[in-house]
């Protein structure tokens, strides 16, 4: 391919500004960051957040650097704003951190960071690449990267929502169609029980609504809760069987001798080559049957969030579901759901005012509304991965044509590319990726020191 001197990233979110810090850092190609939003470098999880949205992780493993762990900690610590790395910050605050970042490598490399806004459609292959907006105009570069984050929920086919009333079904969870204009005696219904019904649930708590929340999911899973850091103890050596029954005895025992947190962390450092080298049936087997149980015990919530959940559960303010929506139809006072709840036959009817979709992001190419993704799927540039979560790419993270060439061009990273790496949605696995990302397109083989 020859050197790259200029890359263009599509997506200003964590994994897309990250990408773009790590090329400049690396001393590598200037960069040119299109995002449609006017607020780069924040995305979704950090730009939507409110001040009662708390991260996930503890702070000690939120740096955006995997060269320098300590950045993040040392950052809120020059702020005042937390005493040790064991903390959970409001998101809003990591928000500002990456900004920082961004802001801060702009000026220690002047002319080599363009941030346009707008929205990419389509990328065409030439000589180089052109990136293509919904404006009409376009950014040259020699190589792009793809770095999209999560796409949006799929509205269940069983609530056909075209038929219901404005206002009544919100597929965008993070817009204020979703939270106002509530009354206190309204009751609302939330598809999903995982992380994102969280974070709506406390934000309709902070807007002041007083009414009921019914949680909707075909298992009726919670995330589990961080517990305090556990003891020292010896992790495993080597890495455990992809035959998922073979896994669910390791972690079973492993749980019994160290506790089922420090059973599933002590995966971490084998999760992406047990994936790369599970076979495609092993990995099907794991999304269809343990794939939920995964995600509540892997992805926790802060202790202190969890506690507000399960005051709003004994409060009986928030129910929790096991089901699977039957039908839906606007009425007067509502929408009259059904749904059947899990192991029975008999259905349940109830009248809520508000359904809010919050099963989570989607990774289906085939299905999604994305221009940018869509043009290139209908070309054959890039095609799903085998188990339907995201952009199919080998472990260099070139994409994979629908001729199953991978492009010498056209990367991504982040979320989408969960079908190749599984464990690429938290920020430890995404700076590591971006980070080794950047080194490829820089061809580097040293970083100068922090910023």
């Amino acid at each position: 391919m020859g050197v790259i001197a200029h890359v263009a990233i599509v997506g200003g979110g964590f994994s897309g500004s990250l990408a773009a810090i790590n090329v400049l850092r690396h001393d590598g190609p200037r960069a040119t960051l299109i995002d449609r939003q006017a607020d780069a470098g924040v995305g979704l999880a950090y730009g939507a957040a409110h001040p009662s949205h708390l991260l996930n992780v503890r702070a000690a493993n939120m740096s955006a650097f995997p060269d320098d762990p300590g950045h993040f900690v040392r950052w809120l610590a020059s702020r005042g704003l937390a005493a040790d790395g064991q903390s959970f910050v409001p998101r809003l605050v990591y928000g500002a951190y990456l900004r920082e970042l961004l802001d801060r490598v702009a000026a220690d490399f002047p002319g080599r960071l363009r941030i346009v806004r707008g929205e990419a459609v389509d990328i065409a292959e030439h000589h180089g690449v052109c990136v293509v907006l919904a404006d009409g105009t376009s950014v040259e570069a020699d190589a792009a990267v793809l770095a999209v984050g999560n796409l949006p929920p799929h509205t269940p086919g069983e609530l056909a929502a075209e038929s219901l009333a404005p206002g009544r079904y919100v597929g965008d969870c993070w817009s204020a169609a979703a939270t106002d204009g509530l009354r206190e005696d309204d009751t609302v219904l939330i598809l999903g029980t995982g992380l994102t019904m969280v974070d709506v649930v406390l934000l309709l708590e902070a807007k002041g609504f007083a009414g009921r929340i019914v949680a909707l999911s075909r298992r009726g899973l919670l995330p589990h809760a961080h517990a305090a850091p556990a003891g020292a103890w010896t992790p495993i050596a080597d890495r455990p069987s992809t035959i998922l029954s073979d896994l669910v005895r390791t972690l079973r025992r492993r749980s019994g001798a160290i506790g089922w947190r420090s059973a599933i962390d002590e995966l971490r450092p084998f999760t992406q080559a047990m994936w790369r080298t599970a076979t495609a049936t092993e990995r099907a087997r794991f999304i269809r049957h343990a794939r939920p149980w995964w995600d509540i015990h892997r992805h926790r919530l802060a202790p202190e969030v969890a506690d507000r959940i399960a005051a709003l559960r004994s409060s009986g303010r928030l129910e929790i579901a096991a089901g699977k929506i039957c039908s839906a139809a606007t009425g007067a006072n509502g929408i009259a759901v059904e749904w059947r709840p899990r192991g029975q036959d008999a259905r349940e009817r109830r009248v809520v005012q508000r359904i809010i979709n919050c099963t989570g992001p989607q990774g289906d190419l085939v299905r999604t509304s994305v221009p940018v993704l869509g043009n290139l799927v209908a070309r054959g540039v890039i095609r799903p991965d085998t188990a339907r979560l995201g952009i199919d790419v080998d472990e260099q993270m070139r994409v994979i044509g629908r001729d199953g060439t991978p492009n010498r061009r056209l990367f991504a990273l982040g979320p989408m590319t969960r079908g190749a790496f599984w464990e690429i949605v938290a920020v430890p696995d995404i700076r590591g990726q971006a980070w080794t990302l950047a080194r490829r397109l820089s061809n580097a083989h040293w970083v100068a020191e922090g910023l």
